[in-house]
C-alpha cells in the first residue's frame, strides 16, 4: 500500500510471456444468486473464484456486503475477497493489476478462474484494459472532498468546466463523488481527468473470456434484495456498522460507501429509526441493482445471458447444463 491506496506495478502487455488461459466471468445484479453459481462451477470444474465486488474487497463488513462465509470458502479457493480495511482505496485499475496476478497464478496451477460479481467498471478494466491513471496522495484526495463539502459540489463543477470542459459536460452538477474524483486529479497532476482517459490503454490480461451475465425478472429480483437484507441484519450487519464507526476514517470513503452503510450507521447514530434505515437501504439496493442491469444490458451484449429461476434466485437443470456445456466447449476450444 502507499498512502492508503493499492501501490500499481506494471502489468504485462499482451506481448509478454505471460500465457493466454481461458476465464469465466459470472455477472450479474446483487443478489441475483452469482456466489452460489460460482461454487457450484468452480466444485464442478475445478475452479478457483476471483472476487469482482468493489465493496466486497473489505475485510470489516463480510455480512453487510454478502461476502462468501468460511464455509463456503473452505470448498474453493477464493481471492479478493476482504483483503483491505474500510479506509483503504481500490479503484478499477488497481483492481484489475491484482485481479490480472490472481488469474495467472490460478491458471499455473492447472484451475479454472471464475471472476464474479457486479462492479461493471473492475469488469470492464479486466477485459477490455485501461487508461493508465495517475496514482493520488491521500492528502489531495481528502483536500478534493473537502473542498466539495465545503463548497458544494456545483462549485467545484463550474470550477471544472475551466479546466476540464469536455468531462463537466457529462457530470451533473449534484454528482459529488465524481467530481471529486475529477479534481483530484486536477490538483495531483495538472491535467485534467478526461485527458488520462483518453491516453491509450493498458490490456491487464492477455486471456479469452467467456462471460455469463446473469438478468432475473425485475420483480422477483427485487423482492430477493429486501428479504437478503433482513437477513445480513439478523446475522449481525448492524453490528458490523457500528463497530466500523468507531474506526477512523472518512464517511464516504473505502468501504463505508457499501449499500446499505450509510442507512445503518444513521440509525446507530440516531438520526433515523430502524424501520426507516431498513427501507432506505432496501430501496437503495433496488436502485443500484436497476443500474447493474442497464450496464449488462448494454455493456456486455455478447455474454450469455442467464435468467435465475423465481423466486430463490436459484438454477433450472437446464439452464446449469447449458452452462456446462459452454464452459467445457471453452475449455476444449484450442
Amino acid at each position: 500500500m502507499v498512502g492508503g491506496r493499492i501501490e500499481e506495478s506494471k502489468l504485462p502487455d499482451k506481448g509478454s510471456a505471460v500465457p493466454a488461459g481461458r476465464v469465466v466471468i459470472l455477472a450479474g445484479p446483487t443478489a441475483s444468486g452469482k456466489s452460489a453459481l460460482a461454487l457450484a462451477l468452480a466444485e464442478e470444474f475445478g475452479g478457483e473464484i476471483v472476487n469482482a465486488d468493489s465493496m466486497q474487497v473489505y475485510r470489516d463488513l463480510p455480512i453487510l456486503t454478502a461476502q462468501p462465509d468460511a464455509a463456503e470458502r473452505a470448498r474453493v479457493p477464493h481471492h479478493l475477497y476482504g483483503f483491505l480495511s474500510l479506509a483503504d482505496t481500490c479503484d478499477a485499475q488497481g483492481w484489475a493489476q491484482r485481479a490480472a496476478a490472481e488469474i495467472a497464478a490460478i491458471l499455473a496451477r492447472g484451475g479454472l478462474p471464475i471472476v464474479v460479481g457486479g462492479t461493471g467498471l473492475y469488469l470492464r478494466a479486466l477485459i477490455e484494459g485501461f487508461s493508465p491513471m495517475p496514482a493520488i496522495p491521500a492528502a489531495i484526495r481528502d483536500q478534493a472532498r473537502d473542498a466539495v463539502a465545503q463548497q458544494g459540489s456545483a462549485a467545484i463543477h463550474a470550477e471544472l468546466r475551466r479546466h476540464d470542459p469536455e468531462l463537466a459536460a457529462k457530470l451533473p452538477p449534484g454528482d459529488r463523488q465524481r467530481i471529486a474524483r475529477a479534481h483530484e486529479v486536477w490538483l495531483a497532476t495538472g491535467r485534467p481527468l478526461s485527458w488520462w482517459q483518453a491516453q491509450p490503454r493498458i490490456a491487464p490480461t492477455p486471456h479469452r473470456f467467456h462471460a455469463f451475465a446473469l438478468m432475473p425478472e425485475r420483480a422477483a429480483l427485487y423482492a430477493g434484495i429486501d428479504a437478503r437484507f433482513l437477513g445480513m441484519l439478523a446475522r449481525g450487519a448492524f453490528d458490523e456498522v457500528r463497530q466500523a464507526l468507531a474506526q477512523p476514517g472518512r464517511p464516504e470513503a473505502g468501504g463505508r460507501k457499501a449499500l446499505g452503510f450509510a442507512e445503518l450507521a444513521a440509525w446507530a447514530t440516531g438520526r433515523i429509526d430502524r424501520e426507516t434505515a431498513v427501507a432506505a437501504a432496501q430501496t437503495a439496493s433496488r436502485r443500484y441493482a436497476k443500474r447493474q442491469l442497464t450496464w449488462l444490458r448494454y455493456q456486455m451484449p455478447s455474454a450469455n445471458i442467464i435468467s435465475p429461476d423465481e423466486p430463490a434466485m436459484k438454477f433450472s437443470q437446464s439452464s446449469m447444463a447449458q452452462m456446462r456445456q459452454k464452459i467445457r466447449d471453452l475449455m476444449l476450444t484450442p
